[in-house]
């Protein structure tokens, strides 16, 4: 069956479309995606305000145009930390199912944490032993833990690159007071966490997933995405050690310059390295593999799960 996955994130709106059967693994058709940055829309009263809106919609009817060319038999439309934290919400998904006909599932961040702990569980298969699983979203950053499809350990953090950018990082380049500020309240956030993990062990393998750590990656020397999924691709701490303090003093245009970095993402970068970096330090990892697999293809796993007859 051909599936559309509909991600309303806080960078993007994303559609994913992929022919999937149980017990095979989905195979991408078509990909429809638009940069919204829904978590930089925010007003003061943290509500997506009418243009934001309106832009929403707009972007969400093209989606769906694309998913009906696609031949999509069954859309699965979801939405992350930006729109599940606006003040206005409810007021919002009510106007998007009135004038598009979409419902959009609205994911807790434990959820996102764990619909992604399953994509990367599946992508590596039993023999990896007990995941690690990391993801630095627009709006959050989720951490996964476990030896099997559901991780013993799931948080969802607000450290998503898009919202420490908006909040924390107004220069370009960014103050260093700036940057040091936000350094301390990243590695402080995280380090509430790593005690809920450490009394399940060490992991056997580390995993990041997300488009901040495949950029990172590639800054790293990791194969470029065109060289295909099966590439093994790492990301190491040293590597970002050395590279931070070189984002933190470059423009947002000088970013947009290096390899695997987009115009889009240039000016998250920065706060994504931090989060990265925080997070390789204080779980203890020298590095972690990238995953294809995310959040979208968790989605995905999900509803195959839950088809008739399995």
């Amino acid at each position: 069956m051909r599936l559309g996955v509909l991600d309303v994130g806080s960078n993007t709106v994303h559609l994913l479309v992929v022919d999937a059967h149980p017990g095979a693994r989905p195979l991408p058709a078509h990909s429809h995606k638009e940069e919204l940055r829904l978590a930089q829309l925010l007003d003061a009263r943290g509500a997506i305000g009418p243009e934001g809106v309106a832009q929403l919609i707009s972007t969400l009817h093209d989606a769906l145009q694309s998913a009906e060319d696609k031949g999509v038999e069954d859309l699965l439309p979801f939405a992350t930390s930006a729109v599940r934290e606006a003040s206005n919400a409810d007021e919002v998904l009510a106007r998007i199912a009135a004038e598009t006909g979409v419902e959009l599932q609205v994911l807790t961040g434990e959820e996102e944490a764990r619909l992604t702990f399953l994509a990367a569980r599946r992508w590596f298969g039993w023999s990896a032993g007990k995941l690690l699983v990391l993801d630095i979203g627009g709006g959050s950053l989720e951490i996964g833990y476990g030896m099997d499809e559901e991780p013993d350990a799931a948080v969802s953090l607000p450290l998503g690159a898009g919202r420490l950018t908006a909040g924390w990082l107004p220069g370009d380049p960014p103050d260093a007071a700036d940057v040091r500020a936000l350094r301390r309240h990243v590695r402080a956030q995280i380090a509430r966490t790593v005690g809920e993990f450490a009394r399940f062990g060490k992991a056997d393998h580390a995993v990041a997933t997300s488009k901040t750590f495949k950029q990172l990656a590639r800054l790293a020397g990791a194969a470029r995405t065109a060289d295909g999924l099966y590439v093994q691709r790492e990301l190491k701490r040293e590597s970002l050690e050395h590279w931070v303090p070189r984002l933190a003093a470059m423009t947002v245009d000088e970013r947009a310059e290096l390899p695997g970095v987009s115009d889009g993402r240039a000016n998250q970068l920065l706060a994504g390295a931090l989060v990265a970096e925080g997070a390789l330090d204080l779980f203890g990892l020298e590095s972690v593999e990238i995953c294809p697999w995310a959040l979208r293809e968790g989605v995905i796993l999900r509803r195959l799960d839950a088809l008739p007859g399995l």
